[in-house]
């Protein structure tokens, strides 16, 4: 069933790694996941641009058109599933220098399963205020570096002490690949891909 490694990665992390690497299942398996997973950022991005608007400080709530409001989400949908997809390659690349020879699918795994914490947090959207979004990314963030930490030895079959580093690692990869995403946002947005705001 899609999803169903989900309590488990809040509840019991560690049980939880030891079942999918038990398992491993199919690249489409993962995919579904991250497809699904993906969907609670962009959604919730979209209701609270259009129809609560974002408070930033002092002042009325900023709102978007919805038609303006729905080419960021789905930008930032295609941007999350082909970050996750980007770590993993990056992933499974880097695995042979730690001597790992995982498959792509179980790099897949690793990388959608360790960024679920960061997409639930899409949910803090439908609160828009900055400062609790901010606060609430930073703790999803911090879980799943935890998850990745606790996971690539069980995932990757290699010692804790190498999996700290390859680890380490990923994390570098993954925050390199966020600020080329942000990097590609502040390009278009400059570009004249900007937002349209209703007043």
């Amino acid at each position: 069933m899609i999803l169903n490694h989900l309590w488990g990665i809040y509840a019991h992390p560690k049980e939880e790694w030891h079942t999918i690497d038990a398992r491993h299942e199919s690249f489409r398996y993962s995919m579904a996941h991250i497809l699904i997973v993906a969907l609670i950022p962009a959604i919730c991005a979209y209701y609270s641009a259009v129809h609560l608007g974002w408070s930033i400080g002092v002042g009325d709530p900023i709102k978007l058109t919805s038609q303006s409001a729905l080419v960021m989400s789905v930008a930032m949908y295609c941007g999350l599933i082909i970050g996750v997809f980007a770590l993993a390659w990056l992933s499974h690349w880097m695995a042979h220098t730690f001597g790992a020879e995982p498959t792509y699918t179980q790099t897949l795994e690793l990388c959608s399963y360790t960024s679920t914490p960061l997409f639930m947090v899409g949910f803090a959207a439908l609160y828009p205020e900055l400062w609790f979004v901010v606060s609430v990314g930073l703790v999803g963030l911090a879980y799943s570096v935890y998850l990745l930490y606790v996971g690539v030895p069980i995932l990757m079959h290699i010692p804790e002490e190498r999996g700290f580093i390859y680890a380490s690692s990923v994390v570098t990869g993954g925050l390199t690949l966020l600020a080329v995403l942000m990097a590609t946002t502040v390009i278009l947005w400059m570009s004249g891909f900007g937002p349209t705001y209703t007043h």
